[in-house]
């Protein structure tokens, strides 16, 4: 059987249905006998929902040809469909997915929607020259940075995501691995496509604002009319009887989604942070799930996109139907490859790279840093700068002085300021087997970056840490 010829057949017998970059990845996938938990560790988005979308994508299949399809039998059914005649001329009446939401703006077949003025979208450059000045490591990459390097099929994903009504578009990441780099490409990905958005960095709210859910709501909704550039009317919505949350709704469905024609794209940054204060994590996150729901059944709801970007996983308690955090596209950004280390190499200058010993020369800094992004890009600015040789580098990585020794340094001090943190990372890299970690420690240690995080079985980030914690705690 060819697989081209069968997607084609898919492509044809769903013609009113988008076909996404999902639905194809995990069909293409299937084919090549994936179970989805390796689908989901292979491509670092949550196992639940490629579930979900696959057996969205059968059932969807099983109505177009008027019978049961499923994982373990669509090769078959398929193969034997391929020959059958499909009317193009066929009426939008005779189709069985009529019923779809929001088709206008959906991909057709997978691919993604045409962005007005497409040419403005930046197409950065494959490398660098020698002599273009590259700044040190540090924050979000500009989206026209040709630092910035690609992850598939995240990416992807997430730029057809965010053009789908009542989407929710969950990024998972610990610290420095390039969350809010992401976030910027997707959100300008929005601005191409003339949507409206939002970004809001929970960092940058003050202490003050997480003293009461009334005071965080008027704090969000502030925010969001400024950077929607309508005029605050918090007191013609807020009603204390009927209490913060109903009048923050109320707030959304008569002012700010009714004074705009186009989608709004809300993104909420370091979301971890309310993660901290479970009085109001509690009726907040919930109050997003409930959001997501309506946004599927009203029109005027159906404008709301919303992406949360968070540095671990949710440790305050919600029921399974009130968590946000199980619905929607959920993508979690993994450690460099080697071979995108080598990208990155490349494009920083160092034509070494590109030969071919030149991942072979690459290998001892990939195992030191595990891929991690922040410590490979801080490594290749100091190699390009000729600050130090490769040898140099990896010989003083663990210690104070070396390249490293500010960020190890920070870490330390952390550590130190909180002695269960610093006692459980002491058990950690001593061990040489995985271990078993309180969630709420274990989350915050994930949060930065430390360790690798499987349940709560808990292991090193990197080499680096390994051996710098083990000397100095």
């Amino acid at each position: 059987m060819d697989f081209e010829k069968i997607l084609a057949t898919v492509e044809r017998i769903l013609p009113d249905q988008q076909f996404s970059t999902i639905e194809k990845f995990i069909f293409r996938q299937s084919w090549l006998g994936q179970t989805y938990s390796e689908m989901a560790k292979d491509s670092g988005y949550g196992s639940e929902y490629i579930k979900e979308v696959g057996s969205r994508l059968w059932q969807d299949l099983s109505e177009a040809l008027g019978e049961r399809v499923t994982k373990k039998n669509f090769q078959l059914v398929l193969s034997q469909s391929s020959q059958v005649h499909w009317n193009p001329e066929a009426s939008e009446q005779d189709s069985p997915h009529q019923d779809r939401p929001d088709q206008s703006s959906s991909p057709p077949n997978g691919s993604f929607p045409s962005a007005p003025d497409s040419d403005r979208v930046p197409v950065p450059p494959a490398s660098v020259q020698v002599d273009t000045p590259i700044s040190f490591p540090s924050g979000p990459l500009p989206v026209t940075s040709p630092l910035y390097i690609e992850r598939p099929p995240i990416e992807s994903l997430a730029y057809s995501e965010i053009a789908q009504s009542a989407c929710v578009i969950r990024l998972k990441a610990p610290k420095q691995m390039g969350k809010s780099s992401l976030l910027n490409r997707v959100l300008d990905y929005a601005q191409n496509l003339d949507y409206l958005t939002v970004h809001l960095d929970f960092q940058e709210a003050e202490q003050a604002v997480f003293s009461s859910l009334d005071r965080f709501l008027r704090w969000f909704c502030a925010n969001v009319s400024r950077q929607l550039q309508l005029v605050t009317k918090l007191e013609d919505y807020w009603d204390e009887e009927m209490g913060s949350k109903i009048s923050c709704k109320m707030y959304f469905t008569y002012y700010l989604l009714e004074h705009v024609d186009r989608p709004i794209v809300i993104a909420l940054n370091e979301l971890n942070q309310v993660f901290e204060h479970p009085e109001i994590a509690q009726d907040f996150l919930p109050m997003l799930r409930s959001w997501h729901e309506l946004a599927k059944q009203n029109q005027t709801w159906q404008k709301l996109r919303l992406v949360l970007v968070h540095a671990t996983e949710v440790y305050v308690p919600l029921k399974l139907n009130q968590s946000p955090f199980n619905v929607g596209l959920s993508i979690k950004l993994p450690p460099f490859t080697l071979e995108q280390a080598q990208t990155l190499a490349l494009r920083y200058g160092l034509s070494w790279a590109g030969d071919p010993s030149g991942a072979e020369q690459l290998a001892p800094l990939y195992a030191m840093t595990g891929g991690h992004p922040y410590l490979v890009n801080l490594a290749f600015y100091h190699l390009r700068h000729g600050e130090t040789c490769m040898e140099d580098l990896l010989k003083f990585a663990p210690a104070s002085t070396g390249i490293y020794g500010h960020h190890l340094r920070g870490h330390l001090a952390t550590l130190q300021s909180n002695p269960i943190l610093s006692q459980t990372m002491w058990q950690v890299v001593h061990s040489e087997e995985a271990v078993q970690l309180n969630a709420l420690t274990a989350y915050k240690l994930e949060s930065m970056g430390l360790i690798q995080l499987e349940s709560n079985w808990a292991k090193p980030g990197c080499e680096l840490y390994r051996l710098y914690f083990r000397e100095q705690l």
